[in-house]
């Protein structure tokens, strides 16, 4: 039953990970469709650009909640730890991999931050780093990237000084890495500067 259980929270977690928010917000409320504007990505960053804070907001906490349940749920059952770790990584791939729009979607960062979080709560002190680098810099995707780093940076620590399951680290290893790999493009118009800042419209 238990094996059961697991395979099926896995498939729910990158089925609900896959729900594309951004698309369907700005399809029903403004008939946008988010990817043909800005950097094509689904997430809150591009619907703050295409659709405006509200939206933005209410996807940031849309996809955040893609990531977070699932991996409260499991541990709420009492899953093995290797399954809540499958569970929080299905559900990141889903977000960025999605089967409702042809395999493509965001970037995984809000997903990312309410699984990892769900596994870490310790790592909620990173938003504020976020909003340190978004302050000073105006670029989400630095900040992004800085979250994508030092998260798995301090579960690594935390679970060579106490007792951490090491699956969770290795899963939130795991996203930082997807984070960064969706993150190329960004990182090369950082480089070039070129790269959109917050608040820049794409519409």
């Amino acid at each position: 039953m238990e094996l059961f259980i697991s395979v099926l929270l896995i498939v729910a977690a990158y089925l609900i990970g896959s729900v594309p928010w951004g698309v369907l917000l700005g399809r029903l409320f403004r008939g946008v469709d988010v990817r043909s504007h800005g950097s094509g990505s689904t997430g809150a960053t591009n619907a703050l650009r295409v659709l405006g804070w509200k939206f933005s907001v209410a996807v940031f906490a849309l996809d955040f909640a893609k990531g977070l349940i699932p991996v409260i749920l499991g541990r709420v059952i009492g899953l093995d730890v290797w399954v809540v770790a499958v569970v929080g990584v299905a559900a990141v791939v889903g977000h960025c991999w999605s089967p409702f729009i042809g395999f493509k979607g965001g970037k995984g960062m809000a997903t990312s931050g309410g699984a990892a979080i769900g596994m870490f709560p310790f790592l909620l002190v990173i938003i504020g780093v976020m909003a340190g680098i978004v302050a000073l810099t105006r670029y989400v995707s630095l900040a992004s990237l800085a979250a994508a780093t030092v998260g798995p940076l301090l579960v690594l620590t935390a679970a060579t000084y106490g007792d951490v399951p090491w699956p969770w680290v290795l899963a939130t290893a795991t996203m930082g890495l997807l984070i960064v790999g969706k993150h190329r493009g960004n990182i090369e118009r950082l480089l070039a500067g070129t790269e959109r800042r917050f608040g820049d419209r794409a519409v």
